[in-house]
């Protein structure tokens, strides 16, 4: 059995979902300890839980160690279900990062399914839903994986309550490879949950103001809706001529002007697309769980080497597949090679 050390690099919940997901695609037994280690609690939350117990139940492992605080587990991975299922996170805990666990396991064993997630779309530390849905999912077809994220009720923090649906058709991964391209417009949603309308455009009219900079067509969609509590954000996104996208977010919280995170998205963005890199940080983040997948080499360039990309390479080499970074100046090149 692979033994994996959660206190690895960045020492977060990214290694633990990286590793369940990948063990459950591949087949490998693993065991991972110091879950969490470099957390000031450290151990499985109850986010972390459900990933791993919707990863288990997709690919009908075994596992021991698995309840909320535990710093060690074991899981042993079976046949992947292709069925429609139901998750709930049970507090306002991400259901982005679940996601970010269970599609590639759904990806690489080809399924077609639908699962429902209860939990947060829109809270700190976490990958907006709406980045989710329009950044990563249009990059993954890039891939050849096709999938879908509909937002059925929002879910901010601290009251949770959100509810997605995510569905994925049949399809395996492929490698990754870009060629020069050429931005061809910018697009966003900005949206507000059981706050005013005005919210909404404000956030969307900063933005839209900002990213006029990058001299293109820029078209940020507003959104107002009911939920269990009050919560506000903005995602953007640049769509390139080859269909690659960079995104930038930000979250909304009591204090904080409507335009400014209107501006810090559109900001975010903007740095991602002048750096000359494929992808902004967090999405280079999560590529290569997918490139891992392929029997074909995948290649591509981001504009910031974060800590969790650092650390998912890691992981990804432990799994057996060759992977590594070129960090230069202004971007960095990640190239993971083909699992046979």
């Amino acid at each position: 059995m692979l033994e994996i050390d959660g206190s690895m690099g960045e020492g977060g919940g990214q290694v633990l979902r990286t590793a369940v997901s990948l063990s459950a695609a591949m087949g490998i037994p693993v065991r991972i300890i110091n879950i969490r280690a470099k957390r000031g609690n450290p151990g499985l939350g109850m986010q972390h839980f459900t990933a791993v117990a919707a990863a288990a139940e997709v690919s009908n492992a075994e596992v021991s160690g698995l309840r909320v605080g535990s710093t060690e587990l074991t899981f042993k991975p079976g046949n992947i279900s292709c069925r429609n299922q139901s998750f709930d996170v049970g507090t306002a805990g991400s259901v982005s990062l679940v996601i970010q666990t269970v599609l590639p396991i759904l990806a690489a064993a080809g399924c077609e399914s639908t699962i429902e997630i209860k939990g947060g779309t829109d809270v700190p530390m976490a990958p907006p839903i709406d980045y989710m849905a329009s950044v990563v999912v249009p990059n993954l077809r890039l891939m050849g994986i096709e999938a879908s994220i509909g937002v059925r009720r929002r879910g901010h923090y601290p009251r949770g309550g959100g509810l997605v649906e995510l569905s994925i058709r049949s399809s395996k991964p492929r490698g990754l490879s870009l060629g020069d391209s050429q931005l061809e417009q910018v697009g966003g949603i900005s949206h507000a949950t059981e706050l005013p309308r005005h919210v909404a455009v404000r956030q969307a009219n900063a933005a839209s103001r900002t990213l006029a900079e990058l001299g293109t067509r820029v078209n940020i969609g507003v959104e107002v809706s009911g939920g269990l509590g009050q919560g506000s954000g903005a995602v953007v996104w640049a769509l390139f001529s080859d269909g690659h996208r960079m995104g930038g977010d930000s979250l909304g919280e009591r204090g904080k002007p409507a335009e400014q995170v209107g501006m810090e998205a559109a900001r975010r963005l903007i740095e991602a697309v002048r750096s000359g890199a494929d992808f902004d940080p967090n999405m280079g983040d999560m590529l290569p769980t997918y490139a891992a997948l392929t029997s074909e080499e995948s290649r591509y360039t981001v504009s910031k080497a974060t800590t969790h990309l650092i650390t998912n390479v890691e992981v990804v080499k432990l799994m057996g597949v060759n992977a590594r970074l070129n960090v230069g100046r202004g971007v960095t090149d990640v190239i993971i090679l083909p699992h046979l």
